[in-house]
């Protein structure tokens, strides 16, 4: 399991994900003969080498062949006759699968425009792993929503134009391979910059995001930047969406950082800088909670109080004898517990003692690892609590309620039986 680190100043896109992963990997290869999986002969990969404000790093780029022909018919068509204006200009209709900030600038006219029904059969019959299928549905799904919400369609009935093309369908699915491969558990993000300004899209003149990318960067921080263009696409924003960043501010160490570069020159270095970075180790939260009580007999808290306090959540207690005010005997109870149980036990003890108050506050615990294990004795099996530290000594003991079920057995007290047992290692 990786944990990933973001860093978004400059827009993301699909092919941005797709070298920075790729680079993380160490493994461009991977992705070469992903057209073929898909059963999809009309898309290419391209690896080039780029300099992007002084960082050189790879990128990936997906190649629909089809525009490719396209654009060769429309050359030749203006070469040898048509001298009369057909100005085949391919800057309208911007695809926003791929930004024309970051990749293409044509128009994704070719073909049958794909429902998500469509995609989703290429995406089953693909010679992928079954959870890089599973991210690559997901990443779609997400983005049909998007587009279903804002065109108000139904989902089914939604043409995907902008993500239906072989490039955009590579291209995710691309991502979903490399994020299976990468086993991402956690991902921290910078806010994103998303560009401004209008955007030509086959819906018409858009302000950027376009509504759809700006769909699926809710709940997220987003900032304009100081160049105007469009800098995250929805693949971009679906891709990020589906990692689910922590947006907090968090010192990291670093272990690998890769660059993925964007199509387009800006005037800031345009690429996305992801690092894998040392996975957190969570420490637990734990609690001393303290009651002293003076006006309870100490026998209302014998064995089945105790049982029923460990049942509410607490890890460990112990009670002992104290001299209160006015020269009142107490006894202080003191109990270990996680701070997700802090409820759970106190509303324990309100019930079941005659406390009307506690305090509590913060501890930190050592916890030595430790299995449990059966061993076997002259008088029977035995379950054991095997404990190592951290200089190697290893420590046994065997568990009470064991022994307690052993002496009946063989009609001896506890004690006799522990004192019989050779369980040392």
């Amino acid at each position: 399991m990786k944990t990933i680190y973001i860093e978004a100043f400059s827009g993301l896109s699909g092919n941005m994900f797709l070298s920075a992963f790729s680079e993380l990997l160490g493994d461009y290869e991977l992705l070469l003969d992903l057209p073929k999986k898909l059963h999809l002969p009309d898309g290419k990969i391209e690896i080039e080498q780029v300099d992007k404000n002084g960082i050189n790093c790879q990128y990936v780029e997906v190649v629909d062949l089809n525009i490719e022909k396209e654009l060769k018919t429309d050359h030749n068509h203006e070469h040898h006759h048509h001298d009369h204006s057909h100005n085949h200009s391919h800057s309208h209709s911007h695809n926003h699968g791929h930004s024309h900030s970051h990749s293409h600038s044509h128009d994704h006219h070719h073909g049958a425009h794909r429902h998500l029904s469509d995609i989703q059969k290429i995406i089953d019959h693909a010679h992928i792993s079954d959870n890089a299928k599973k991210i690559a549905h997901k990443i779609f799904l997400m983005i049909g929503k998007a587009e279903s919400k804002i065109h108000d369609m139904p989902l089914e009935t939604i043409h995907f134009h902008e993500i239906s093309g072989v490039d955009s369908i590579i291209d995710i699915v691309g991502n979903a391979v490399l994020i299976d491969k990468l086993n991402i558990s956690k991902t921290y993000c910078t806010p994103i910059c998303t560009g401004f300004g209008i955007v030509k899209t086959q819906h018409g003149m858009l302000p950027v995001p376009a509504p759809a990318t700006a769909e699926l960067l809710q709940g997220m921080p987003i900032y304009p930047g100081t160049e105007e263009g469009e800098k995250i696409t929805p693949t971009g924003a679906a891709i990020l969406k589906y990692l689910n960043p922590d947006f907090k501010n968090t010192a990291y160490t670093p272990i690998k950082t890769a660059y993925g570069p964007g199509k387009k020159n800006f005037h800031n270095a345009n690429v996305v800088r992801i690092s894998l970075i040392e996975n957190e180790k969570k420490k637990d939260k734990y609690l001393q909670l303290e009651a002293s009580i003076d006006d309870m007999s100490p026998e209302y808290l014998g064995i089945d109080f105790q049982d029923g306090l460990l049942k509410s959540g607490a890890l460990d207690f112990s009670i002992t004898q104290q001299l209160m005010k006015k020269g009142r005997f107490a006894f202080l109870l003191s109990v270990i517990l996680p701070l997700d149980n802090l409820t759970e036990v106190s509303n324990y003890l309100f019930d079941n003692t005659s406390t009307i108050g506690v305090r509590y506050y913060p501890i930190d615990r050592i916890e030595l690892p430790r299995i449990q294990k059966k061993t076997t004795t002259e008088f029977g099996e035995l379950l054991v609590k095997e404990v190592t530290t951290p200089t190697k000594n290893i420590k046994i003991k065997p568990e009470f309620d064991d022994v307690k079920r052993l002496s009946k057995e063989i009609n001896q007290s506890p004690f006799q039986v522990v004192n019989k047992l050779n369980i040392n290692p």
